[in-house]
């Protein structure tokens, strides 16, 4: 089991999306940051099924942590 980190970034008509640097080319978007997350849950099980499927190598992560900080 592999663990990719994911960012979520707010778009500017309020909806979302979603992607991952260790999978490129992997996103989703959503109305909500819960659906979006849901969303890119779906798509990189998907992308790894494919990935797979086509006996092609599944990447190792390559972010190994994420956060948010908040500027004064």
């Amino acid at each position: 089991m592999s663990t990719f980190a994911v960012i979520i970034e707010r778009a500017e008509d309020g909806a979302f999306g979603a992607w991952s640097p260790g999978l490129p080319g992997c996103v989703a978007l959503g109305d909500t940051e819960e659906e979006t997350l849901r969303e890119m849950h779906e798509t990189v099980r998907g992308h790894l099924a494919v990935l797979r499927e086509r006996g092609e190598a599944v990447p190792e992560p390559s972010t190994v942590a994420a956060t948010t900080l908040t500027a004064a």
